[in-house]
């Protein structure tokens, strides 16, 4: 069963994980839209520059250090995800507590390995 995912922090390098996760998210047939700082093609994938409201997510996944995830917070609340993903270097439990109150899930998780050990 596909589940739209949103990368949040996308990158054109190819030796970015959330450009590896783009892969493989495509190619488990999983619906992808993503969202970094420069414009461009990942997979086929589009990545935009501008907060765009995304219909029917089921997760987004993170690639944005602590730091600069707080002017993301509203942003992925009004999305209303059924859960976050927080890859390791992203973990943030201020965050989470954000999320928990809005009643979106919490993953501290490798996306990468969850998609390997088809736990996604």
């Amino acid at each position: 069963m596909s589940k739209k995912t949103l990368v949040l922090g996308a990158s054109l390098r190819t030796d970015r994980y959330s450009n590896l996760v783009i892969n493989r998210l495509v190619n488990n047939n999983h619906e992808v839209v993503a969202i970094g700082l420069r414009k461009g093609s990942v997979a086929g994938i589009d990545i935009q520059t501008e907060l765009i409201k995304f219909d029917d997510l089921d997760t987004v996944t993170l690639y944005l250090n602590p730091k600069r995830q707080s002017q993301y917070f509203e942003y992925i609340i009004s999305l209303r995800p059924k859960r976050v993903i927080f890859n390791p270097g992203t973990e943030n439990p201020e965050f989470y507590q954000v999320l928990e109150e809005a009643s979106i899930e919490v993953e501290v998780a490798c996306n990468l390995v969850l998609l390997s050990t088809n736990q996604y």
